[in-house]
């Protein structure tokens, strides 16, 4: 299905050994002094990585049987006991809580502790665990094992310790800034996510936690990861704060071709909001944790895409050359939009992500699943290079991820606040079957500063051989915004795919508001 949207991605060639020469003169030089005073550090993980891409793949091992039954229920009656967070004792403002395994986290992961000595494991014991079921107490293995660890801080209190960043499941972790609840996850590494072939989840299966100095306001480990087709080596290095920042450094290892590999990935879940229709007896008026894809290319445009949650599998490309940020933001934080006290949708924190040495020619995949339900997160959005990566080759990536409020760049321009869309106008028979209608508002300083002798113009285009019927602006005093309205339809059996943009004396002075509606939908419903 998406050979043709690639034109078969093709072999990666020199771009990636320069990559991987920049991003490890960069700061690899660091952990390498540190191995040799005879501590542990990343130069070591990328050896076991090497080492591992070198030989055949074997899973690890998974939990009994009856652990990987147990209802949610049941696995939340396991918790950690908080007084033997790691690095209490030392009164630092990092501690560490573990997760144990059980229910859907079948594979365990080692947990390793680093200090100026080297590193040592940490041993799973029951012990850590408080277990409100007796039964279940009893038969939980001693050699159970960790499903990942919690890192806590004093994000938003002094005296409070809540959690910034949880590794848990694959290569999924999630983080928040300060004033958010958790919601989008990130990963480490995608594979052939949205092909028909089937995607392949790596899993980070063992980790070096390095202890921070008590009042250090950020902490370091590593991670080792491994999949049937790619292993590597990772470093985090986290900054808490509004927002937090997590700086990673990868190394990756191919055993066999990688179709389509999916760098820096961001997980969401979007079952409905205003530029859909509201599922039949939900009483919420919005229900997601993202509602939309920013982009910053490498010629500076702004792109921002709303999500929907489609009827069928949904793929985008957008094409990056040297990209300069990307990420899913949850950009409405108004707690009316959504109504819900419990789940906090107005909370969710955003994540954006800025390479920190350029990726080269590549391409934003969004990928969009059907879902029936808020339980799925159903969006995933990642950079992808242009080609394949063949077995036996090896990327070096360095980038950030922040989690945190959804101004991710100060410098950004005004932006698409709403996008909805509905049922067009039955300016005639034909068209009232077939047409769209999207407003589409833009608030920001540059539009507030324009003049009543420069007044912002809208450029609408349709792209899959639509049209645009009708267009006009207007300016909300009330509101203090600009709004867009745009009457259109698709082609025979194509989506329909708009791009607008305000402009100023042919100048751009907002960003780019990109949007495409498959057939079919939830505006109209069943195919016509």
């Amino acid at each position: 299905m998406l050979d043709s949207m690639f034109q078969r991605l093709r072999r990666c060639r020199a771009p990636w050994a320069l990559l991987a020469v920049l991003a490890l003169a960069s700061g690899f030089g660091a952990t390498t002094a540190q191995a040799k005073r005879g501590g542990f550090g990343f130069d070591d993980v990328v050896e076991l990585a090497k080492a591992r891409a070198g030989s055949p793949y074997e899973a690890p091992r998974q939990i009994p049987d009856f652990m990987q039954k147990l209802s949610m229920n049941e696995y939340r009656a396991i918790r950690f006991d908080s007084d033997q967070s790691l690095w209490r004792d030392g009164g630092a403002r990092f501690e560490v809580q573990m997760i144990p395994a059980g229910a859907y986290y079948r594979r365990p992961v080692k947990i390793n502790l680093v200090d100026a000595g080297g590193a040592k494991p940490l041993m799973f014991r029951k012990e850590m665990f408080v277990v409100e079921n007796e039964s279940l107490a009893r038969r939980i293995p001693a050699n159970l094992g960790f499903a990942g660890f919690k890192l806590t801080y004093p994000l938003n209190r002094k005296s409070l310790r809540e959690a910034v960043l949880t590794f848990a499941g694959a290569t999924y972790f999630r983080g928040v800034g300060a004033g958010n609840e958790t919601g989008l996850a990130a990963r480490g590494l995608a594979i052939d996510t949205g092909l028909m072939s089937g995607e392949e989840f790596p899993q980070f299966v063992e980790y070096w936690l390095e202890r921070p100095a008590k009042n250090s306001e950020a902490m370091r480990f590593y991670a080792l990861m491994d999949s049937r087709r790619v292993s590597g080596a990772y470093q985090f290095s986290v900054y808490p704060g509004a927002p937090t920042k997590v700086d990673v450094k990868a190394v990756l290892f191919t055993r066999e071709r990688v179709e389509l590999l999916g760098v820096a990935p961001l997980t969401s879940m979007f079952y409905y909001g205003e530029n859909t229709s509201r599922p039949v007896g939900d009483w919420r008026p919005e229900v997601h944790t993202s509602d939309g894809l920013l982009m910053q290319m490498g010629n500076d445009e702004w792109v921002w895409n709303p999500l929907l949650n489609p009827k069928a599998l949904h793929v985008q490309a957008f094409g990056a050359n040297a990209i300069k940020g990307f990420g899913l933001l949850q950009r409405d934080t108004r707690f009316e939009s959504y109504e819900d006290s419990e789940v906090r949708f107005d909370q969710k924190p955003s994540a954006w992500v800025v390479p920190k040495v350029s990726w080269g020619d590549g391409r934003i995949m969004l990928i969009e699943i059907p879902s029936k339900d808020e339980s799925n997160d159903n969006i995933v959005a990642f950079w992808a290079p242009k080609g394949a990566m063949e077995g036996g080759q090896e990327l070096a990536l360095e980038y950030r991820i922040s989690f945190g409020s959804p101004d991710v760049d100060k410098a950004a321009p005004p932006r698409a606040i709403n996008t909805f869309v509905g049922r067009g106008e039955p300016l005639d028979e034909e068209s009232a079957q077939r047409a769209y209608r999207l407003v589409v508002d833009f608030a920001g300083e540059a539009l507030d500063k324009l003049t009543p002798e420069v007044l912002p113009v809208a450029d609408v285009s349709a792209q899959e051989n639509g049209e645009v019927i009708e267009q006009f602006l207007t300016y909300l005093e009330e509101r203090k915004i600009w709004r867009l309205s745009i009457l259109a339809r698709p082609a025979d059996g194509r989506p329909l795919a708009l791009r607008a943009a305000l402009t100023a004396e042919g100048k751009p002075v907002t960003e780019t508001w990109t949007y495409t509606l498959p057939e079919p939908n939830s505006i109209y419903g069943a195919k016509r």
